[in-house]
């Protein structure tokens, strides 16, 4: 996390925050983003969304995830994780806000870690708005659950980094103006200690993006995308070493830590999006004249149980986020994996649920649902899969049990 302070509103004022970002969200994005969706071209979206982008700023709501003095809000994380469900209910969200993943990630480790030349030239532009930015650690020769297994190498010759490796699912690698990279500098090392991260600018010779990866039949595009990308004798200064030499997977759990909230508040966002054109679709929807889909016990369950679920995950990711804000990322570590693998669940769910509410035309790409079935079927794989997350969790309590620690 950023060394500057960040403090938690007042209850007013956070609640005033989120109603008029909740009213912007529903009148400026969900009014365009059918329209920009059918694009499938992030290029011709961006004059849109920079338009969007500026009424955010000239509201004072830009970067809200960062101090004040870095040009941010200023919110804490809880308060930030209220905000980012607000903001998840739209795809476009977080990236009107610039607090879109990897982007926001990237930031918090810059901030933590680079130097002032660094900052200069990867930092300000990124909190500018000015360029995008990927996290390039996954391999599709390895298990991604497992960061300390990487064939990319970056080898030290002379004053420069050779890198060569192969990565995949490196979101917005298209269209990105440099990548956070983690390869293996200190082959001999600790297995903690192997990998450093490398800072690439994607117009270096020998970074090459393979493609974007097709997901469920959706490429995507820009900062929509997920790419496969290769470096062959790929050559960095010394310079844009990031930290130190082995402090790469240190790096990486400290970004990861405050990215799971995040990403969980934003899967509660979809859900609570989801649940009311679910609610909408089934008050409107006429099975008969005069049966409404509304009738149907199954529907009534299933919104009954939704509304529990999204509200049980809701308290549950606030609660590990006050943890983190007042403890730290250790002392929540286990708490983590808890709203990891249970909110990626209900999200699942819920989403399930929704389709089928809207029968076919919840298929189609006429509503953001079959969009977010698609790609966020994924929350229970990225970030570390839900059997991990759980394997984790499991082990840490019954090492209590075996210690003697639990009554």
């Amino acid at each position: 996390m950023s060394s500057a302070v960040k403090t938690g509103m007042n209850p007013e004022a956070l609640n005033a925050l989120l109603a008029a970002v909740r009213t912007f969200v529903q009148q400026e994005l969900f009014s365009v983003e059918g329209r920009l969706r059918s694009l499938h071209d992030f290029s011709a979206l961006e004059p849109e969304l920079e338009q969007l982008r500026q009424k955010v700023r000239d509201r004072g709501w830009w970067l809200p995830q960062l101090a004040r003095v870095h040009g941010g809000l200023g919110l804490s994380l809880p308060d930030f994780g209220r905000l980012s469900e607000v903001l998840g209910q739209s795809p476009f969200g977080h990236y009107v806000f610039n607090c879109q993943a990897p982007d926001a990630g990237n930031m918090e480790l810059l901030l933590s870690h680079a130097n002032a030349a660094q900052r200069e030239r990867f930092l300000e532009p990124l909190l500018a708005g000015r360029t995008r930015s990927c996290f390039a650690m996954t391999e599709p020769e390895h298990a991604g659950s497992n960061p300390l297994v990487l064939s990319t190498t970056a080898q030290l010759e002379g004053e420069q980094y050779v890198l060569n490796g192969h990565k995949w699912f490196t979101t917005a690698a298209d269209g990105a103006a440099f990548a956070l990279v983690m390869a293996v500098t200190e082959p001999q090392a600790h297995p903690y200690a192997r990998a450093s991260m490398l800072l690439v600018p994607s117009d270096t010779p020998g970074f090459e993006r393979v493609r974007n990866i097709s997901v469920m039949g959706d490429e995507g595009s820009g900062y929509f995308s997920h790419a496969e990308v290769r470096f062959t004798d790929c050559r960095v200064p010394v310079g844009n070493l990031l930290g130190g030499a082995g402090a790469g997977f240190m790096m990486a759990q400290e970004r990861l830590g405050p990215g799971r909230i995040h990403h969980c508040m934003r899967w509660i966002g979809i859900a609570e999006r989801s649940f009311s054109m679910m609610c909408q679709r089934a008050v409107s929807r006429e099975l008969s004249p005069g049966k409404a889909l509304a009738t149907r016990q199954t529907v009534l369950n299933w919104i009954a149980e939704s509304r529990a679920e999204i509200d049980a995950s809701r308290l549950l990711v606030l609660d590990v986020a006050n943890l983190m804000e007042r403890e730290g990322q250790h002392a929540a570590r286990y708490r983590v994996s808890l709203i990891k693998f249970h909110v990626a669940a209900m999200l699942q769910q819920v989403l399930d649920r929704a389709v089928q509410v809207h029968g076919a035309l919840g298929l189609t790409d006429d509503t953001p649902l079959a969009m977010w079935y698609r790609h966020e079927r994924a929350a229970r794989i990225y970030d570390g899969p839900d059997e991990v997350h759980k394997d984790r969790l499991a082990r840490a309590i019954l090492q209590e049990y075996q210690s003697g620690a639990a009554s």
